[in-house]
């Protein structure tokens, strides 16, 4: 019992004198925190289909730039020689992201059961932007057929059936109250073979785009009717999103965040106009040299087309509703389909709200 009580005092006094010391030393120290982890989550690597075009140019300057980097977001590009492939390879989530033009094919794979998502703007006609037009034949044009009423009975050299040439000549005749079948489409399949069937004078006229517009007006075999973008509103191309990709909410919307970020960059550089008329901001050059990286273009053909697109890559949603009741009207798309079928505004929407409203 005494061992005891000996125990317990000598306990308290142990107690006594290591409380003095602490008083003495100061506030007592804190329990040590753990480290914060600078070690970044892993990039999230994104394969996207893409064509070496003009027009993927929101694509390269991210990439460039580092503005997916940025967003956390490892492009892998997945190179592509034409659109209605990448169009599947979106579809069956071969690719993440595809990049490339709205055609019926497009449509129809949606209406037979197929998902995927058009999520931004990469590419429209636009009024006061030369992107595509319809060409006259020079001796033709210089005999009087300078307007679209002038078509009425001629060969129309397009690409292929359903394609955005199509649709755009389709369309370019409806403004002026002739049809389709008022005229004869000749598919030609490569632009080189459209360019080379109207210097050949196989055909009448042709729907073409920059730079080879210019080029055939340069050389004397075609004459400019009608900028498309003058005539009607288009979105043409945009940014497909894989379904699997549209369900990892993230990082569809940090891709975006960066795609956004690239359209600004693009636009800035290139689509600003003083007095109604282009003037290259200063970063024009880079941009042009970016493009020329990425495509193998020479910078000169790459000046003469590019593309119009909205600053903040917006899509111009409006428009696909109009595309899809054109195409089934025409019998180009098997069945009829509602346009949130197919467009997803929401992912582009809380990218934005990411990114910051445009200054």
């Amino acid at each position: 019992m005494k061992k005891h009580r000996q125990g317990l005092i000598l306990g308290f006094l142990a107690i006594f004198i290591l409380t003095g010391l602490l008083l003495g030393c100061g506030k007592a120290a804190e329990p040590a925190k753990p480290a914060a982890s600078t070690t970044k989550a892993p990039a999230v690597k994104v394969s996207v289909g893409i064509l070496k075009l003009t027009s993927t140019a929101p694509i390269f300057i991210g990439m460039e730039k580092g503005y997916f980097k940025e967003q956390g977001i490892e492009i892998e590009p997945q190179w592509f020689d034409a659109a209605h492939p990448i169009a599947v390879a979106t579809a069956s989530n071969k690719v993440q992201v595809g990049a490339t033009g709205i055609t019926a094919s497009l449509f129809n794979m949606v209406s037979g059961g197929q998902k995927l998502s058009i999520v931004a703007d990469k590419g429209r006609e636009q009024k006061g932007y030369s992107s595509s037009a319809l060409l006259m034949r020079s001796d033709l044009w210089d005999g009087g057929a300078k307007k679209i009423e002038d078509l009425k009975g001629k060969r129309i050299g397009i690409t292929q059936t359903g394609s955005t040439f199509h649709y755009m000549l389709g369309r370019l005749l409806e403004t002026k109250g002739l049809k389709l079948s008022d005229v004869e489409v000749v598919p030609l399949g490569k632009l080189s073979s459209v360019m080379a069937a109207l210097q050949g004078k196989q055909v009448d006229a042709v729907i073409l785009n920059e730079p080879n517009i210019t080029k055939m007006e340069k050389a004397g075999h075609g004459k400019v009717v009608i900028q498309v973008g003058d005539a009607i509103d288009y979105q043409t191309s945009a940014i497909f999103f894989s379904p699997e990709f549209s369900k990892n909410r993230d990082a569809a919307v940090r891709f975006l965040a960066a795609y956004i970020k690239s359209c600004r960059y693009y636009y800035d550089a290139t689509l600003v106009k003083k007095d109604g008329k282009l003037a290259p901001g200063a970063n024009y050059d880079e941009v042009v040299g970016i493009i020329a990286k990425y495509t193998g273009a020479p910078a000169a053909d790459i000046k003469l087309g590019l593309p119009y697109m909205d600053r903040d890559g917006k899509l111009l949603a409006s428009d696909i509703q109009t595309q899809i009741d054109w195409y089934f009207n025409h019998k180009m798309i098997e069945k009829k389909i509602g346009a949130d079928q197919v467009v997803d505004g929401k992912l582009w929407e809380e990218a934005l709200q990411k990114v910051g409203a445009a200054k």
